[in-house]
């Protein structure tokens, strides 16, 4: 076993999060080359067979030298949930702990970060005729006095949401009817259900957000010089395919494939496609503003790889380290 084993009470794991084009496999790569570590990919996308010029999904020849599990794992017709991923991820990272290794976990999907570490609460499925219920009384009394009615049944969750703020006051609502219970009580169940790892989280953030633009932009280009409408044209053959399903919502394939249906030309569906990447990795650094506590790197640093590294050198020595990281922009 490692020399870490003895100095922590829980093992050690890495976490490499980030927008899209902050340079995440590239720094796990690096950290592989340095440290006894597996890669677990974090990414809702790249679980999907055949789609793999709009995931990014690392080359083949890549993959052989860096093998990263939770790839490939279903078809585009198949659905994959943040709880299969709790699952398959602890799984993983304890098959990587017995063997004496670290877990490192690197991606995008901020969801999948979160009820791994957070858990999943046991709350109850929405329930069609009871929200049409609750929509009725608001009409009537309006979302301020369901509100209050929220604040006797569940004053934790009440005195977080704003009065007027109906869908959360709504499914919070449903949740105390259906379940006998309040939402924060369920919640605070699914803190319990933290894993047993000692957990380095690092974020890769733009301390200029315009230099990350155009890196969205040069990669979709060569997304789309690299066959990207081609690999749409053969999944729609190969799949039985539609825009519902959450393959097809992944960013970039629905453009090419509304481009393919003649609902814009190419030159329209590289803009959307730019565009609909720019709000994705908006989303994904709010997520890691708000929900977790990462230690923030500039993902446009030079020397990113050798920073990184050094911190989880200390990390995983158990020495005590300054934090040097960027600030969060």
């Amino acid at each position: 076993m490692l020399a870490f084993a003895a100095m922590k009470s829980l093992p050690p794991a890495l976490l490499i999060m980030g927008p899209t084009a902050s340079g995440k496999t590239a720094v796990a790569m690096a950290l592989a080359d340095r440290f006894p570590v597996e890669l677990i990919s974090v990414d809702s996308a790249q679980v999907f067979i055949d789609m793999d010029i709009g995931t990014a999904k690392p080359e083949r020849e890549l993959l052989a030298r860096y093998p990263h599990r939770l790839i490939d794992l279903i078809t585009p017709e198949q659905n994959y949930s943040a709880a299969r991923f709790r699952d398959d991820a602890l799984a993983a990272m304890a098959e990587i702990t017995a063997a004496g290794r670290v877990p490192l976990l690197v991606g995008g999907t901020m969801l999948y970060f979160r009820t791994l570490l957070q858990g999943l609460a046991d709350l109850p499925q929405a329930d069609a005729a009871l929200r049409a219920e609750i929509d009725a009384e608001a009409a009537v009394a309006g979302w301020p006095a369901l509100h209050a009615k929220l604040a006797e049944l569940d004053p934790s969750t009440a005195a977080r949401l704003h009065p007027t703020d109906s869908q959360r006051i709504q499914r919070a609502l449903e949740i105390c009817r259906l379940s006998g219970r309040p939402m924060s009580a369920l919640l605070a169940e699914s803190e319990r259900q933290k894993p047993p790892y000692d957990f380095l989280q690092v974020a890769l953030l733009p301390s200029d957000r315009a230099v990350l633009h155009r890196r969205i932009e040069r990669r979709f280009d060569e997304m789309l010089l690299g066959g990207l409408d081609d690999e749409v044209a053969r999944l729609r053959e190969k799949y039985r395919l539609h825009l519902g399903l959450p393959s097809m919502r992944c960013v970039g394939y629905r453009q090419v494939w509304e481009a393919q249906d003649g609902l814009y030309r190419k030159p329209e569906m590289r803009d959307r496609g730019i565009y609909a990447t720019r709000q994705l990795a908006k989303r994904q650094i709010t997520w890691l503003g708000n929900s977790f506590d990462a230690e923030s790197y500039d993902c446009l640093d030079a020397d990113l790889p050798a920073r990184i590294a050094g911190r989880v050198d200390a990390f995983l020595s158990g020495r005590p380290a300054g934090r040097d990281a960027a600030p969060a922009p």
